[in-house]
């Protein structure tokens, strides 16, 4: 109603189709209400307030916190991965309904809004601090409501491209390009843990013990068993010592030597006979300590014998577990999970879009994309039916985020029309079933 009435478009290839544009009541990203409902049952962003702190003053303010912080994160979730949409998302329905307040009434915030928003409120020492506390109590709200006897900590670094004069950007020899090498921890549920935005040119684990050290604390106090994993950029003795002194279980892989490769000299004669066709494994553990170690630790080695192939497959881990080699072989190779993750980030959130030019704007941006992907990462494992429980947050994104919609307005309510693709009616209901189970019981 009172909207202005404008021509139709005309389609050549069939007379009898016509296009007709509703902007103000049509919506691509219906889904979002599903995230908005397990927010608000799990209390995510409206504890906002305790750990970020308004920096705006006097009579102009029209944006309160929570909501800015609802329409970053979760435009960042529906793909639009910086502030150049937030103009067109200011009207939009499903955008409005859930920033909630008075958005839905009037309008989001514009890009010059929610820009001021991110490059100068949340750019403070003490509110920077605060994004990082802010998404482990989003994690700790989830894993309060997921059934687990450890958490398992995995730790890797990623490549961050940049194409300006960004601060801190410098060429890195392994990536072979410019860019920033952020350090991140997942649990084994894929819940990024924390993560940290560093220059191109650091070393892959500098600054472990500043991410890690939180997030240990964390589980500490919880008094669940814990184990971390890593590659080989973290064998280092420092590593090892602090997860010993803090009772935490590890299996990092080791580079090898000769020294590890003297260990296991009989495994490296090749096998007599015709090779199978599956290849030949090995699995050999014992002592071993490396000059910059004060003591022995536990190493365990892997041989492959591949058909084809002329020299063996060789993997060492230096590890404190006490289960069999191939037990800790097997344990170790689920930390490529982590690096699945990782490219999920990128791939369907671009958490790599790090354009501003000021250093600690860009720790905010990557900050804001691992919040957005905690939020995709619990909808997926706390919400979606076991039918579709497998769907990579792409496919989250794609199928039930990206749900065309109409708004319908009533005298007492607002009606969202939802297609009916890849997410029928039944398995909305479902989704929205399950969130609702995780409401803790009355009284």
């Amino acid at each position: 109603m009172g909207e202005k009435t404008k021509e139709t478009l005309k389609l050549q290839f069939d007379k009898r189709l016509r296009l007709e544009f509703h902007g103000a009541r049509i919506t691509s990203d219906a889904g979002l209400l599903a995230c908005r409902e397990l927010d608000g049952v799990l209390g995510l962003a409206e504890i906002a307030p305790t750990y970020l702190h308004e920096t705006r003053g006097g009579r102009n303010v029209q944006h309160e916190l929570v909501p800015l912080l609802r329409q970053s994160v979760y435009s960042r979730l529906a793909g639009y991965e910086d502030t150049n949409d937030a103009l067109r998302l200011a009207g939009d329905p499903a955008m409005q309904a859930v920033v909630g307040h008075r958005a839905l009434e009037k309008q989001a915030a514009s890009t010059n809004t929610l820009s001021r928003f991110e490059t100068e409120v949340l750019v403070t020492e003490e509110n920077l601090k605060g994004l990082g506390q802010l998404n482990a109590k989003w994690v700790d709200h989830a894993m309060a409501r997921t059934s687990h006897r450890r958490i398992i900590l995995d730790m890797d670094s990623s490549e961050s491209p940049v194409h300006g004069e960004q601060e801190g950007a410098a060429y890195n020899g392994h990536f072979g390009s410019v860019c920033y090498h952020p350090l991140f921890v997942f649990n084994q549920f894929g819940d990024c843990e924390g993560a940290k935005l560093r220059p191109g040119n650091v070393h892959s684990a500098h600054e472990w013990r500043e991410v890690l050290e939180s997030i240990m604390a964390r589980y500490e106090r919880a008094g669940v068993r814990r184990y971390f994993r890593a590659d080989a950029a973290f064998a280092s003795p420092e590593i090892y010592e602090y997860l010993e002194n803090h009772g935490c279980l590890y299996a990092i892989r080791l580079p090898s030597n000769e020294v590890l490769e003297r260990e296991i000299q009989h495994l490296l004669k090749r096998p007599v006979g015709r090779p199978p066709r599956k290849p030949i494994i090995r699995y050999h553990d014992f002592w071993y300590q490396a000059e910059s170690w004060g003591r022995p630790r536990r190493v365990v080695s892997k041989v492959e014998w591949h058909r084809g192939e002329l020299f063996p497959r060789v993997g060492f881990i230096v590890t404190t577990m006490t289960a069999r080699p191939e037990g800790v072989v097997h344990f170790y190779n689920g930390r490529g999970m982590a690096e699945q993750w990782i490219k999920e980030g990128k791939y369907a959130l671009n958490w790599t879009r790090l354009s501003c030019h000021r250093f600690v704007a860009n720790q905010v941006r990557l900050a804001l994309f691992v919040l957005a992907y905690n939020l995709g990462n619990l909808l997926r494992r706390l919400g979606l039916p076991k039918a579709i429980k497998d769907w990579s947050l792409r496919s989250v994104q794609v199928k039930l985020i990206k749900i065309g919609g109409r708004l319908v307005r009533h005298a007492r309510r607002l009606v969202f029309q939802l297609a009916e693709v890849a997410v029928p009616r039944e398995l909305f209901a479902a989704i929205l079933e399950r969130i609702a189970r995780l409401c803790p019981a009355p009284g």
